[in-house]
């Protein structure tokens, strides 16, 4: 054996015995976590869709690790507070973020974001993806359905306002994506979140909101608001009663709020995988299925770089929207 072969087989013997020592190590922290209390980055206030799915899908982690997922509200400027905090944090697998479509649409509406959302997160995967749903206040709008609103709205141009979670939010763009179809005009009112918007809603405060329906779902069921129709081809689990836009003569308004979670990037992979299978088994489980249902959806099943893929399209597609409909932040 000459010197120089006998050196590459002792580099590469030394190559494999690291690959074997690492990859263990690697799983282990896998296999151990969490072995701590677990932060997840919602970043909108309490009382939000986000929180509608967030709690409950948290508490269901909490009772199979034994370990405590602890939900910290940070919002703000559309979600982007919330965002820039998540994207900075130590990525050990203690900390992850729950966004929303809203920070697909940052980026059309920001100029200068402190954070960028594919580079600086690994996708997790998809927690849900509910219709927006069209509310209004009974008291203060004397509507009955989405063809009632339209004749309402041009008999009386810029009286109604509607609420949002705040400049370029989904609930935002939603808004001016229905006044671009329908050639209508609304007050936009931004707030510092859908939790914040919805009760002056439900006060009457604000006349209308183009919400996720799961924030909306126990207020519509209570009667305290009325859900004039879904922004989808079909009627929402839960909700049999409410029109979709399509029946209701406005086919081309379909939008959807939809939820995701992401990890900082550099969190380790395995920690990911660890955080999918905690996930992927309490989506199984029949109290959450319960849940999503009673929140207008199913429990989703995208993953990964399949989730990441999504979420690029939906940024495409929002970005069009902000230029098409002229959207600026108010």
């Amino acid at each position: 054996m000459t010197a120089r072969l006998h050196h590459r087989r002792h580099a590469l013997g030394l190559m494999a015995a690291a690959t074997a020592l690492a990859s263990p190590l690697a799983w282990g922290q896998a296999a151990g976590w969490p072995t701590k209390p677990v932060t997840i980055v919602v970043p909108f206030p309490a009382g939000g869709g986000t929180d509608a799915f967030a709690r409950p899908l948290f508490a269901a982690l909490t009772r199979q690790t034994g370990k405590q997922f602890i939900i910290d509200n940070r919002g703000g400027a559309g979600g982007t507070v919330g965002a820039t905090i998540a994207s900075k944090a130590t990525p050990d697998g203690y900390t992850f973020f729950m966004g929303a479509v809203h920070h697909a649409i940052a980026p059309a509406m920001y100029p200068k974001l402190d954070y960028h959302l594919d580079t600086d997160f690994v996708p997790v995967g998809l927690i849900s993806s509910v219709p927006q749903v069209i509310v209004v206040n009974p008291q203060r709008v004397p509507v009955n359905d989405l063809k009632g609103l339209l004749e309402y709205v041009r008999a009386n141009p810029g009286k109604l306002n509607y609420g949002s979670a705040g400049n370029g939010t989904s609930h935002h763009l939603a808004g001016e994506l229905f006044k671009l179809q329908t050639k209508t005009f609304i007050t936009h009112i931004p707030y510092r979140g859908a939790g914040p918007a919805l009760q002056d809603l439900v006060a009457g405060q604000v006349d209308m909101m183009f919400d996720g329906l799961a924030s909306s779902a126990q207020h519509i069921k209570g009667g305290r608001i009325k859900a004039l129709a879904v922004a989808a081809d079909k009627r929402a689990p839960g909700f049999p009663d409410v029109p979709t836009t399509v029946e209701a003569g406005v086919p081309s308004y379909q939008v959807a709020t939809w939820y995701g979670l992401w990890a900082p990037k550099g969190t380790p992979k395995e920690i990911v995988a660890a955080m999918q299978a905690e996930m992927k088994k309490a989506f199984a489980a029949e109290d959450i299925k319960s849940a999503w249902n009673g929140l207008g959806t199913n429990v989703p099943n995208l993953w990964g770089d399949d989730f990441g893929k999504f979420v690029a399209s939906e940024t495409k597609r929002w970005a069009e929207v902000v230029k098409s409909s002229g959207a600026k932040l108010d």
